[in-house]
């Protein structure tokens, strides 16, 4: 069973290939992002982050979700020396985290509700498990310069993936270093881990390095990455190849 909504923005398909699955299971799904879009955008005058970014709440009266998302945004700071970095002008835009570690917890829902075999796209960022007719699931590297087509496939299971890049919003994420400096080296950059929380805040991080970013992907312990330049040339990590569907 395959459900696509417009949620947070963006389209968000939820697929379960387990015969039991019900559609309230599913709907259970949106209704976990709708909430995350409650607390999280930065477009809602009565999110908690918009409350967040006017002063109006003291630290102690966040809800956990956000104290959560507060520390791992810090972490990763710190993790990708500075590279990710939430706060813009003195306000937090945290959707450079929210939507890989929604992702994630919407697939822990559908795992503890017992389906085993299951994906979950959110804007491009994917989580899977299982399998999808006895085979691992197809995932696609879409063509920055020609959305229509696919420069690469992947087989992948228990993984998740995220792309970071400006095929779709523009320029939008920056170099905290140089925040001035619009980021035109690349365009694309896919990563592949563990899970789609982690593929999500290291892609963002790593798009921000420019070229520099598939180079701190290689050095990653159980991550590959692949990266399009601004000239149409790709580069990526060594052990993203195994990872290739060959048709």
């Amino acid at each position: 069973m395959k459900q696509l909504q417009l949620l947070m923005g963006m389209p968000i398909a939820v697929e379960v290939v387990d015969p039991r699955v019900t559609e309230g299971d599913i709907e259970k799904v949106f209704a976990y992002f709708r909430a995350v879009d409650e607390t999280f955008s930065t477009y809602k005058e009565h999110s908690e982050i918009s409350k967040v970014n006017r002063g109006e709440l003291c630290e102690d009266e966040y809800y956990d979700e956000m104290k959560t998302i507060l520390a791992l945004s810090d972490q990763t700071k710190q993790e990708t020396q500075g590279y990710f970095d939430i706060y813009h002008n003195g306000t937090a835009d945290p959707s450079g985290i929210v939507k890989g570690w929604a992702i994630l917890q919407a697939a822990y829902m559908l795992k503890e509700a017992g389906y085993t075999n299951l994906y979950i796209d959110a804007g491009g960022d994917i989580q899977v498990a299982g399998n999808k007719g006895g085979n691992p699931w197809r995932i696609g590297i879409r063509n920055p310069f020609n959305r229509k087509e696919n420069v690469k496939v992947l087989a992948v299971t228990e993984k998740g993936i995220a792309t970071s890049g400006t095929a779709i919003r523009g320029q939008h994420i920056d170099d905290p270093h140089h925040p001035d400096t619009p980021l035109r080296d690349i365009v694309s950059l896919t990563v592949i881990g563990p899970n789609v929380y982690e593929a999500d805040r290291f892609a963002t991080a790593a798009f921000a390095m420019g070229k520099r970013g598939i180079y701190f992907i290689e050095q990653l312990p159980g991550f590959e990455g692949y990266m399009i330049d601004a000239s149409a040339r790709a580069t990526f990590t060594s052990g993203f190849e195994r990872y290739v569907l060959h048709v």
